[in-house]
């Protein structure tokens, strides 16, 4: 009998950056398949990372980073039980963190993309209006 206590499990931290790189990637609409080749890897090693199976080293880190056009600290940020940034001040609360969820959803991500492609800043408004009106109505 084999004994599953002894796998290893993956670290939280390499954990929490897989799922930054997850969701930067998906805001840029990339697949894992294109970040791979850029990064001369299989797409299953961006699973992987993205898992937090697999720690991603430094000089990849970096290359993913630019790649995924943001700051190493990017992939850092919010990451649970973490001291918050001097310039932040105050940890993640509860809606802090629904709202991050919904927006790494595959749903979250397609409405965002939708929402920041409406170049009329009074359709924006008229749209957020509809969904506040829509999310307050119990018939709905």
């Amino acid at each position: 009998m084999v004994d599953s206590s002894n796998k290893k499990k993956p670290n939280p931290t390499d954990i929490h950056v897989g799922s930054r790189i997850r969701l930067r990637r998906n805001m840029l609409g990339m697949s894992q398949e294109k970040l791979g080749e850029s990064l001369g890897i299989t797409f299953q090693q961006i699973q992987k990372y993205e898992k937090g199976t697999n720690r991603v080293g430094a000089s990849r880190l970096q290359a993913i980073a630019n790649i995924l056009g943001v700051p190493v600290a990017f992939l850092f940020e919010d990451m649970p039980g973490a001291e918050p940034a001097a310039t932040g001040g105050f940890s993640e609360d509860a809606s802090t963190a629904f709202a991050l969820e919904f927006c790494t959803s595959a749903e979250g991500l397609q409405l965002n993309r939708a929402f920041v492609k409406i170049a009329d800043a009074k359709v924006r408004r008229k749209i957020i209006e509809l969904v506040k009106t829509l999310a307050s109505d119990p018939a709905a």
